[in-house]
């Protein structure tokens, strides 16, 4: 198993309760494919380097996990069309 870390900017123009669920349903993803959650980092609202779809500030989310080397690539792809996520990344981790 290896260690990554998922980063989520969701819109604000979201409630609190479909904020949460959109970062549910990206959990819901990683343990779908065997990932295992250890922690999820919530930022807060925070101002975007740039412009995204007319927003200028988007809601930040870190979710660490441990998975096998396949699950990365099927979260992305589950994650890239999802409704009110403006940016995601998934990163090995060395730590």
């Amino acid at each position: 198993m290896n260690k990554y870390e998922l980063a989520l900017v969701v819109s604000t123009k979201l409630e609190d309760e479909a904020r949460d669920a959109v970062v549910e349903k990206a959990k819901g993803y990683i343990t779908r494919y065997d990932g295992t959650i250890t922690e999820v980092e919530e930022w807060g609202k925070k101002r975007l380097a740039y412009e995204i779809q007319k927003m200028h500030e988007g809601f930040y989310y870190f979710i660490h996990f441990e998975a096998p080397s396949t699950a990365p690539a099927e979260i992305e792809r589950h994650v890239r069309i999802m409704d009110n996520v403006l940016r995601y990344l998934v990163v090995k981790s060395e730590a």
